[in-house]
């Protein structure tokens, strides 16, 4: 019983998948807004948040829209901050947040992407985009483009940017 009890604990407890390829840094309330707004978030709407920090955007979304989310991160640490702060929102029936690498992750049934990456992670995950996202979803990324893929359009907030696309039909 003893060994069958660690083991459990072993389980339950989240674990840094690898290092943080960024440091986490919140992305300010106004340009939560101007994503969810320039996306045109729904309450049919499965928002992803890849790199989710503590929560702050599928939160909103979920407050202010209905939407439902999950959000993708790799520090484990983050991941208690936001289950916190979804509990304390009152949101943690619509949001979940997962312990993984967004690289690896499985995004298929997003219908809204999140991102405040660098540029070169951007570019690093577009071909995942491309492949796992269904033709129509919208992405919104905070300051940082996606290389040559051109964005839809761009907004500014302040002297922050964010920019977006929708995934093309496939050929």
């Amino acid at each position: 019983m003893l060994c069958r009890t660690a083991l459990t604990l072993v389980m339950l407890v989240a674990f840094q998948v690898r290092q943080p390829d960024v440091i986490f840094v919140g992305t300010p309330p106004d340009v939560v807004d101007a994503m969810l707004k320039g996306l045109e978030i729904r309450s049919t709407d499965i928002v992803y948040d890849l790199g989710s920090g503590d929560g702050r955007i599928l939160i909103t979304a979920a407050q202010k829209y209905g939407a439902r989310g999950v959000g993708i991160e790799i520090d484990p640490a983050l991941i208690k901050t936001a289950e916190e702060n979804a509990r304390k929102a009152g949101v943690s029936d619509k949001v979940r947040f997962v312990n993984a690498d967004l690289f690896e992750a499985d995004i298929h049934e997003a219908t809204v992407v999140t991102l405040y990456l660098l540029e070169e992670l951007n570019i690093k995950l577009r071909p995942k985009l491309l492949r796992d996202l269904k033709p129509g979803t919208r992405i919104a990324s905070h300051r940082f483009r996606m290389g040559d893929w051109q964005p839809e359009k761009a907004v500014s907030v302040g002297d922050r940017a964010v920019y977006f696309w929708t995934i093309p039909e496939k050929k």
